[in-house]
């Protein structure tokens, strides 16, 4: 199977462990991933805010850059999400590539067949499930099921789980009072949580929450769930 990452923007910028760390994941089960230097942003911003004709570019892009793949991996679930929903209706040519574009968690449960990617880490951790991949993928408990397999873990019940973050991409510009309102909920659960760290499937969310959970001086890490699996407590 030919398998090539899509680091998304968030990512690339801020966040580049957790591309790597999705590419040890695979290397580690025999695959090999390729990442093309042409790819860009997916447009997700773009066409939330209502600039669809700015994002059109981008669209055709990823079909360029990834239609020869038979698989295409992005560690977040909001990307993912517009290239599965939005990419068929904004350009129908897409929609071949875009049912071939998975969440890790996916690539690795349904189509991969894969839970246990022998993976260790022995922290106390809670799971916080991002509003696209809950509401969006469906996600389900894919996650969660890979994390149950990584020995040493910990895992602990966030409480009111599937609130939102408050982060929401513009949202959080748009409407700053709500979503920190909606930020200072979560980070209370987190904390009730007793949990070291705090995992999910989306950086951006994690970025907010992290803020917020660092400004409460709470000493709990936000870290994406592919950086977990990558562990495998052996030093170097």
């Amino acid at each position: 199977m030919r398998i090539a990452l899509f680091i998304t923007c968030v990512n690339d910028l801020a966040f580049p462990a957790t591309g790597i760390a999705v590419t040890r994941i695979l290397r580690r089960l025999g695959h090999t991933v390729d990442f093309p230097a042409d790819q860009t942003c997916c447009g997700q911003m773009h066409a939330n805010t209502g600039y669809r004709a700015e994002a059109m570019p981008m669209v055709r892009n990823y079909v360029d850059v990834f239609d020869s793949y038979d698989a295409i991996v992005v560690p977040s679930g909001s990307c993912t999400a517009m290239i599965r929903d939005q990419y068929p209706r904004l350009h129908p040519p897409a929609t071949s590539v875009a049912a071939r574009t998975y969440e890790l968690s996916e690539l690795l449960v349904d189509v991969l067949g894969v839970t246990d990617v022998g993976a260790e880490f022995p922290e106390t951790v809670t799971y916080h499930p991002t509003c696209h991949g809950l509401r969006m993928l469906r996600l389900g408990d894919r996650p969660l099921t890979l994390l149950r397999q990584v020995r040493g873990i910990k895992l602990v019940e966030l409480g009111d789980a599937e609130e939102c973050c408050g982060f929401g991409g513009t949202f959080a510009l748009k409407n700053p009072d709500v979503s920190t309102a909606m930020l200072t909920d979560k980070c209370a659960r987190v904390r009730d949580t007793g949990a070291r760290v705090l995992a999910a499937a989306d950086n951006s969310c994690l970025a907010h929450i992290g803020g917020g959970l660092d400004r409460h001086r709470s000493g709990v890490r936000a870290v994406h769930y592919a950086e977990i699996l990558a562990e495998t407590g052996a030093t170097s």
